[in-house]
């Protein structure tokens, strides 16, 4: 029988975040976090970790196809943070953007983890960027590095 598991450390692997702008003073602690991660547990090097900044969390998945489709990266992490408002927008942007960044990950193969946050109100995304309940940012970062060397170990197997 054989069994994948994996380390958290990722030296040589090279990292794209992709950052909405849009909530920034929240996206803000959940990049720090990831970076934190990145660099402090999972020992990868500072210049080969790729920061994109977009409008928006929708506008994340375009700009993840567009990476994933270089086979430059070894992962994606995704940060961005939608807020439910008085109307329907919320519920569709979080959807299209989870379902899209899924099938770019499927697609290409390759780990595309979110550190996305979709809250009620502004106290729930303050409280998951870094204060009361973690940090997500930071939690994606580990899922990236998880996977990163779970994808390794499986070329090797198949």
């Amino acid at each position: 029988m054989n069994i994948i598991q994996s380390g958290i450390t990722a030296k040589d692997a090279f990292i794209a975040i992709i950052v909405s702008r849009f909530n920034e003073f929240i996206n803000n602690n959940l990049l720090s976090g990831a970076l934190d991660t990145l660099k402090r547990i999972g020992k990868v090097n500072e210049k080969n970790i790729l920061t994109v900044y977009v409008p928006g969390t929708y506008e994340i998945a375009p700009v993840a196809s567009y990476i994933a489709n270089s086979s430059k990266y070894d992962a994606i992490i995704a940060i961005g943070t939608i807020i439910q408002g008085d109307t329907d927008h919320f519920k569709y942007i979080a959807s299209d953007t989870s379902s899209s960044i899924s099938r770019i990950s499927t697609k290409y193969c390759l780990p595309i983890t979110l550190g996305i946050l979709t809250t009620k109100n502004i106290e729930q995304s303050i409280d998951r960027c870094g204060t009361k309940m973690g940090n997500k940012g930071s939690e994606a970062a580990l899922a990236a590095l998880e996977m990163i060397n779970v994808m390794k170990k499986l070329e090797k197997v198949l």
